[in-house]
Parts: C-alpha cells; sequence; structure tokens
C-alpha cells in the first residue's frame, strides 16, 4: 500500500511524497489553456476553426431565434477574424451574481455561463454548455468586442481569457446594432496554424443553406482567397436545404424526378424539422445532419428517426401494393444510395461531447419520425410512378444485400462475368491476382480521390465507413454481423478464420491507406489487429502494406515537395528553398482533401511511393497475441499499465491518468 500512496515518511524517489500542497487548483479560464482538447477536441487545424464556428453559431442562434437576419463573417491578414450580428448584443449591465462585471465579462471570463440553459433567451440554440465564447477568449491571443445596445457602443479588449481594459461605452449610435467579435487564436496553443478560407467559407455558405431567414456577408482579403473562392459574397438561400441538395448532386442521375422536401413544426413547440432527400442511380450516397445550425457528422437520435420512417414507410407502402419482397427492406437497403439532407431545431439538445459530432437527444428520434412519416407516407402515396421506382430500386439493393450474404466466399471473377462484390469496391481490371493491389481507405471522400489516382489494370480500392470493430474486444457474433469487415472479407475472396483459403485470394498485396493524424493511425491499428486474428496468413506471407501519405505540400513558384512530418517540413523548408523566398505550405487535411495527381505521385504510384510491411515480430506467437491484447483487447487497464512502462521509450511526453 506504501506504494501506492507514497511512503510515510515523506523520504526516498522523487514523487513518493504525496500531500496537500500537491493538489492544483486551476481557477477562471486556465483549465481551458492547460487542456483545450477536453473544450475543443485539440489543437490542431479542425481545432482552430472550432474557434470560429463557436463564434458563428453564437451570432446563428440570434437569427434563429428570430432576433438577426443578417452576420458578417470577415477574414482579415493576420489571422484575424471578425463575426458581427444584427441582433440584441450582448447585455452589458452589472451581473446579478457578479454586480462588480458586467453581463458581457463574465460571459467571456467563466465557463458555463450564457443565456441558453433556462430557455427564456432561446427557445433553440447550438450553444448550450456556456463555454463557447469563454472557451475562445482564453484560446485566443487578442480578442476585441462591440456591443451596439440600447443606441450605445460599449467595447472591450482581452488577452489570452484576461481582459485588458475595462468596459468603455463608447457613446452613442444610431445605425446600428448587436455584437461584433474580433479574435486572433493564440499561437502558444496552435502554433503557426491558419484560418482557411475555403473552409471558413464552406461553414458559412452551409449555415445560410440551414436557415434561410438569414443572409451572411462573406469577405476576406483577395491574398488570402485561393482559386475558386471569392473575396466577398453575399450568402442567401431562400430555397433551404433544397438548394442545398440541388448543389450537392449537381447533375447526378436520381431515381426519382424530383427530391422530397419540406418541414414540419414538432407538436407543443418543441421545435422543427426540415429534409430534403433524394436517391441516386450510381455510386454511394451521403447523408448531412445538422441539430440547431450544428453538424452532426456521426449522426445520432435524429438521424434514426429519419432512418425509421423511410424504412416503415417503404414498407408500409409496399404492403398496400401487396409487394412481399418490400419486407425484406432494411435501412441498409434505404440509405445506401440516399442523398439527404437533415435539419432539426429542438429545445436543450443533447450532443456527445463539446465538439457536437452527435445528436443523444432521446426524444429527438420520435418526433423527427412521427414528423417524417406521415410527410413521407404522403409523397408516396401523392406520386405512384416515383413511389414505385423507388420501392423497386431498394428492393433491389436488399435483394443484392442478401445474395452477398448467402455467398460468404465469392471466386475472383467467374467466366460470365456475374460476380457479386461490394457496392462500394472499385475492382482492377486484371483477372488473375498476381501484380494486383487492394487499398483499403477511410471514407467515401478518400476513396473518391484514391479511384480517380489509381491505375485502373493493377489497383482496386475500398472505402471502409470510419472505423472498423475492434476484433480484439468483439464477441463472434458481432464479428460476423460487422458489414464492413463483411465486405473486405468479400473483396479479398480467400475468406476468414477457419474458412481461409490463400488460393482464392484475389489480389496480390493489400495496402492500408489511412489519413496521416491520430485517427488514421488508430484506424490503420484496427484493420492490422483484424488481418492479425482473422488473417495471419496475409501479414506472414507479406502481403499487408501501409502506405504512407505525406502531411505537407510545401510550393513555390514551379517547385513542389512533399513531407512527411513536422520535422521534415521544417528541414525542407531550409534545405530545398532559399531562406528569402516565401515557400506556401498546405497541410492535407486527410486523403479526400489531396488532389488526385498529389495522391498518385505520393502514395499510389509504386514507381515513387513508400510502403511499410507489416511483419510479425521475432517472438513467439503467445507473447505478440499477449502484446496485441495489452494495446487493443477489453482491458483498458492493461493499456494504461503498458503506457505507464514504456512512456520512455514511446517518447511519450506526459500522461493523463
Amino acid at each position: 500500500m506504501n506504494d501506492l500512496f507514497g511512503k510515510s515518511d515523506g523520504k526516498g524517489e522523487a514523487g513518493a511524497s504525496y500531500s496537500a500542497k500537491d493538489i492544483e487548483v486551476l481557477e477562471g479560464l486556465e483549465p481551458v489553456r492547460r487542456r483545450p482538447g477536453m473544450y475543443i477536441g485539440g489543437t490542431d487545424e479542425n481545432a482552430l476553426h472550432h474557434l470560429a464556428s463557436e463564434v458563428i453559431d453564437n451570432a446563428m442562434d440570434e437569427a434563429v431565434a428570430g432576433h438577426a437576419d443578417r452576420i458578417e463573417v470577415t477574414l482579415q491578414p493576420g489571422n484575424w477574424i471578425i463575426v458581427r450580428d444584427n441582433g440584441r448584443g450582448i447585455p452589458v449591465d452589472p451581473h446579478p451574481k457578479f454586480p462588480k462585471l458586467s453581463a458581457l465579462e463574465v460571459i467571456l471570463t467563466t465557463l458555463h455561463s450564457g443565456g441558453k440553459f433556462s430557455g427564456k433567451a432561446y427557445d433553440t440554440s447550438g450553444g448550450l454548455h456556456g463555454v463557447g465564447s469563454s472557451v475562445v477568449n482564453a484560446l485566443a491571443e487578442r480578442l476585441d468586442v462591440e456591443v451596439a445596445r440600447d443606441r450605445t457602443l460599449f467595447t472591450q479588449s482581452y488577452e489570452r481569457g484576461k481582459p485588458v481594459t475595462k468596459l468603455v461605452n463608447a457613446g452613442p449610435i444610431h445605425n446600428r446594432r448587436g455584437t461584433t467579435i474580433r479574435f486572433k487564436p493564440d499561437p502558444e496553443i496552435f502554433g503557426n496554424l491558419q484560418f482557411k478560407a475555403e473552409r471558413l467559407f464552406r461553414f458559412c455558405r452551409s449555415k445560410a443553406y440551414l436557415y434561410r431567414g438569414v443572409e451572411i456577408r462573406w469577405s476576406c482579403d483577395p491574398s488570402l482567397a485561393p482559386e475558386g473562392i471569392p473575396a466577398t459574397a453575399t450568402l442567401h438561400f431562400p430555397g433551404g436545404l433544397a438548394d442545398f441538395l440541388g448543389a450537392a448532386v449537381e447533375k447526378r442521375s436520381t431515381v426519382v424526378p424530383a427530391p422530397w422536401t419540406g418541414q414540419a413544426d414538432f407538436p407543443e413547440k418543441q421545435g422543427r424539422v426540415e429534409w430534403a432527400i433524394t436517391w441516386l442511380d450510381q455510386g454511394d450516397g451521403f447523408q448531412n445532419t445538422y441539430a440547431n445550425t450544428i453538424p452532426t457528422p456521426l449522426g445520432g437520435t435524429h438521424e434514426a428517426g429519419l432512418r425509421n420512417a423511410l424504412v416503415k414507410g417503404l414498407r408500409a407502402y409496399g404492403e398496400l401494393k401487396k409487394e412481399k419482397r418490400a419486407g425484406n427492406v432494411t435501412a441498409e437497403d434505404v440509405l445506401a444510395g440516399m442523398a439527404g439532407m437533415l435539419s432539426v431545431f429542438i429545445r436543450d439538445p443533447q450532443f456527445q461531447g463539446q465538439t457536437k459530432d452527435k445528436l443523444t437527444s432521446p426524444e429527438a428520434q420520435k418526433l423527427v419520425e412521427a414528423a417524417l412519416r406521415d410527410q413521407f407516407d404522403h409523397w408516396l402515396a401523392g406520386d405512384p410512378t416515383t413511389a414505385s421506382n423507388l420501392l423497386t430500386f431498394c428492393i433491389e439493393r436488399a435483394e443484392e444485400r442478401m445474395r452477398r450474404r448467402e455467398q460468404k466466399d465469392t471466386p475472383r471473377k467467374s467466366a460470365t462475368r456475374k460476380l457479386r462484390l461490394p457496392g462500394k469496391l472499385a475492382d482492377c481490371a486484371r483477372e488473375s491476382a498476381e501484380g494486383t493491389e487492394l487499398f483499403l481507405v477511410e471514407g467515401d471522400s478518400a476513396g473518391g480521390s484514391a479511384k480517380q489516382a489509381r491505375d485502373r489494370e493493377t489497383q482496386a480500392v475500398l472505402p471502409l465507413r470510419g472505423k472498423i470493430l475492434n476484433v480484439a474486444s468483439a464477441s463472434a457474433d458481432k464479428l460476423q454481423q460487422n458489414q464492413e469487415l463483411k465486405d473486405l472479407i468479400e473483396a479479398l475472396g480467400c475468406g476468414a478464420g477457419k474458412n481461409f483459403d490463400a488460393s482464392r485470394l484475389r489480389y496480390g498485396r493489400v495496402v492500408i491507406m489511412t489519413d496521416a493524424d491520430v485517427d488514421g493511425a488508430h484506424i490503420a491499428a484496427l484493420l492490422m489487429t483484424f488481418f492479425y486474428r482473422e488473417l495471419p496468413e496475409l501479414v506472414k506471407q507479406g502481403r499487408v502494406h501501409l502506405a504512407q501519405p505525406p502531411l505537407y505540400r510545401l510550393s513555390h513558384g514551379g517547385k513542389t515537395i512533399y513531407a512527411m512530418n513536422d520535422a521534415e517540413k521544417d528541414k525542407l523548408q531550409k534545405s530545398a528553398f532559399k531562406p528569402n523566398q516565401k515557400v506556401e505550405v498546405s497541410r492535407f487535411k486527410g486523403l479526400g482533401e489531396m488532389p488526385p495527381a498529389a495522391l498518385k505521385e505520393t502514395t499510389m504510384d509504386p514507381k515513387r511511393r513508400t510502403l511499410l510491411k507489416v511483419v510479425l515480430p521475432n517472438e513467439e506467437r503467445a507473447t505478440t497475441s499477449a502484446l496485441i491484447e495489452d494495446l487493443m483487447g477489453r482491458k483498458p487497464e492493461r493499456r494504461f499499465a503498458f503506457i505507464q512502462e514504456n512512456a520512455a521509450t514511446l517518447d511519450v511526453e506526459e500522461v493523463d491518468a
């Protein structure tokens, strides 16, 4: 017990004593600066842009509440952003609980403060944790705020979360109202990362699509606007999500002649829902969902409500038309080719984490399902021809899915070329496995770039949706039911586990090609665990490889080179370019953002790429299996123990308990 709690005499090794003086209390906004990842998900480019989204979301909340109809977003040189709305303006009168401070200063310097908890100031809003504005202030090198309220202009400035001026009454103002926030992220937190005009512009455009009652005026310095991004633009879309979907699908062929669009109010003023949905003839669809204008890329309960409404509606229509096969239709069949936009506005939404990637409010599922089911039934009944085409399309998908399930082991190709393969697989043309490669990529975006960059003769591409199942901690039933792994095994053609047959392998090499970030490394680790557990012979034969995509592109004039990491980037900036040259440095967020030509040149072309072969260590299998269990198994305490024991050799700077 002494080893756990410290030696009683206070002597011995460093760190053995443990007393009240070792308990650290962080006050004010210091927790945010000390652990930014807890509040914005990290200190990378995504986190940097999350600061801008928090401020824009606050302005959008004013618009959705009906108090503003115009938002201005400006990107200036020096990494400055200005967000201005014509809403009510943040209150500046003394706060009842802190009479010496204005409400403005409380909001900007105190976590969990704001006007969105009680529901009195906002019926629906995106920021509910009361940490958005204060977190931005804490992580900003400088933040200036102006409030035009009651025909008076008030100003105040902050540096790294602390006020450097008092709230100043700047005098009367008669032609303006609302709040203006101007801030610059702190380089101490984010290093040299810069706001991207294209990313901010697309974010503003999506906000304008999501709420048709707002006009967003975008502007940025011309030197910051890349090709295709305007320096100024007025974003206003009276058609809402219908306009959004139309721009997203463009000229792609659809199953239905016109998308299903609409909006509906929830009962008892609990909010409302808007949707725009169509089905694509070919290729994969997509589902973009939002809650109170906040993107929810991981879906959530509102998406589940949509899914239930569509499946139940189509089955009921099939039953009405005496089409027995409609009973086989599942959500997978309906969503596979669906291109849809769903936006809900609800009171007190619950999100997964501060970054709000997933809606978890249980009531959202029932509200969305009830609202959409009724509307969907009317839409199907009102256009029998369209309804019949859609039902036939989904039934064909269901039958294809069931055929794939029945064919557990599929030969490479039959003489009649009637092979059933995963729908997302872009196969290569060569009949034999010799010299062929299967690239496993994360997501449809990366899959699209890889399909354009590949050699169609010898290279196949299979996009996988998100992080696959961790086979080291999953049951056999879950493994058998996981569609992503079944698609992978089906594409390989050689079976898995006891059914493995190397002679039926459809490709000579498997290449795991994930983004050059933490999530990409995690997905690669999950895939390697899968191959080690279920297809160990492929690893032993040296058929499994890791692609090495670059993280940076450095260019000046006509010269372009790539760097794999920060260290190589810094080295190349000094060695490959002259000291006085202005080198443009681009950081790839993921493979999906890389131009196909760059992806081919750096990662897929056998003549120029670098691959890492996955090999088993020169140890007993039992030792390797134990290591896999430590790192990927069900017991997190074993992972924690491994990190503690190996922190020095792994170059880990700090381990959180």
